[in-house]
């Protein structure tokens, strides 16, 4: 299962990476649109804000798999790689877990209502999809705790190789 989830998750990255490259092409026609063609596209400009929540929303557990994540390193770096991943696996285990099974919880009666309403965007020409884009918030928390639980795994499996026998 694990192989299955590393696959899954970079896809999601290089989906993620090229959204963005999307996003700055979009930006740039919207603003020739505006100061060249003096018209506006609430579409477009909605499509830049849903490929933003969809990079952060996918990217998240990948870059959590490639350990590229934000990290307040103050004492980490000096320390062995087993106190290292007894961290780690400490922080995945009482904080990843705890917080992401929580926002998987806490967003489906708010995305359930999303979609009962079949919410679309206030705006007059926006995209009709708010729902789907709030559907990502419990697809990324229970992404997030996936890759959690894969990392705990890979962490037990190095802590138990690296004990004395």
């Amino acid at each position: 299962m694990l192989p299955l989830l590393n696959g899954l998750l970079r896809w999601l990255g290089i989906l993620s990476a090229w959204l963005t490259g999307l996003m700055v092409l979009t930006t740039v026609l919207i603003v020739i649109l505006r100061y060249v063609f003096g018209t506006g596209a609430i579409a477009l400009q909605e499509s830049v804000v849903y490929a933003h929540a969809i990079v952060i929303a996918l990217g998240l557990a990948y870059t959590l798999q490639v350990d590229e994540h934000v990290r307040v390193d103050l004492f980490y770096s000096r320390l062995s790689n087993q106190a290292r991943n007894l961290i780690d696996l400490v922080g995945h285990i009482l904080l990843l877990l705890p917080v992401s099974a929580t926002l998987f919880y806490l967003s489906l009666d708010y995305v359930e209502a999303s979609w009962r309403i079949r919410e679309a965007s206030p705006e007059v020409g926006g995209l009709p999809a708010v729902f789907l884009l709030k559907t990502l918030i419990p697809v990324s928390a229970a992404l997030l705790f996936l890759q959690g639980l894969g990392l705990i795994a890979t962490g037990i499996a190095r802590l138990r190789t690296a004990a004395p026998q």
